[in-house]
């Protein structure tokens, strides 16, 4: 016991010296800043992960809504890819039904289609959302809590 205390502690010194570097680490599991309430109800945090990185040519936010939260309808310039790593979402474009995401579902839009997301009326949300470095989001109208809901109800009786 004495020798593997004894190797830790000669270990120890080498293992922060190998952590620190000049690399730029960031963590998409830092909630983000609290989003100002301007396009969406509710509650809603942003982690700007990768932000105008013109050799990636992607940005990669992570958007965190409480529950019984929603975005606005909205399009982007580009083609949008939601990855749902946590609790549940609403999902609809222009002219279709809405669906609920689930943890672990991926979904495209692509660029210029007319759409919301939004945590459920129960649940929290959390995803990481890809898009381009162009125009990221042009916001075209008001998702109003009566329609949040009745998608809420007509989604909670499928």
């Amino acid at each position: 016991m004495r020798n593997l205390i004894i190797t830790l502690f000669l270990l120890a010194p080498s293992y922060l010296i190998a952590q620190s570097s000049d690399y730029d680490v960031s963590s998409y599991l830092t909630k983000g800043r609290k989003a100002p309430n301007t396009y969406y109800i509710g509650e809603a945090w942003l982690n700007a992960i990768i932000h105008d990185d013109a050799d990636l040519g992607h940005n990669i936010t992570k958007a965190t809504f409480r529950a019984n939260s929603t975005l606005d309808w909205h399009q982007h310039s580009s083609a949008q890819v939601l990855v749902i790593v946590d609790g549940e979402a609403y999902y609809q474009e222009k002219g279709k039904e809405p669906v609920i995401l689930k943890e672990g579902d991926v979904i495209k839009c692509e660029k210029d289609i007319e759409h919301w997301h939004s945590s459920t009326k129960d649940n929290d949300v959390t995803y990481l959302a890809f898009y381009s470095g162009e125009q990221p989001t042009t916001w075209t109208e008001v998702l109003t809590q009566e329609y949040y809901d009745k998608v809420a109800e007509k989604l909670k009786s499928n």
